[in-house]
């Protein structure tokens, strides 16, 4: 069995996000999803903020900020999806997020499609050649 950097948290937050989907299911509005995960994840005790806005820089020089979804136990980022399917491009968009926050885990985690679809993002540096997470240095 894998084990992966902040696997209790990860698992926490992934266990709220199948309650809320088995209650709702798809065909909300992301901000619904939104509500009700934080309403699943503060009954698990987790400790997070929403709607947290970063400053993103270029060069050391302001260009524009962003909100994340959620920053839970000020470890993993949250980001949240209400569309079809999942794609690259949103992948794509996690990772970003992590670099720009200096965040090393993040879940991406689409609740538009019949059954829940979440991925867990690393940091690329912490992946190696063969797509395999390396241990990092910081504690768990």
């Amino acid at each position: 069995m894998v084990d992966y950097k902040y696997k209790e948290i990860t698992e926490k937050i992934i266990g709220s996000c199948m309650k809320v989907h088995a209650a709702l299911g798809n065909g909300f509005q992301e901000v619904i999803y939104q509500r009700s995960l934080a309403i699943e994840m503060r009954k698990k005790g987790l400790t997070f903020s929403r709607e947290h806005e970063m400053d993103i820089f270029y060069k050391e020089e302001h260009v524009g900020t962003r909100r994340v979804d959620f920053f839970v136990e000020g470890k993993i980022m949250l980001e949240l999806k209400a569309v079809i399917l999942l794609e690259d491009v949103h992948l794509a968009q996690a990772i970003n997020y992590l670099e720009a926050y200096n965040m090393q885990i993040g879940l991406l985690i689409n609740f538009g499609s019949r059954s829940l679809q979440f991925k867990r993002v690393m940091k690329p540096a912490m992946i190696n050649k063969k797509g395999i997470s390396q241990k990092s240095d910081e504690p768990e």
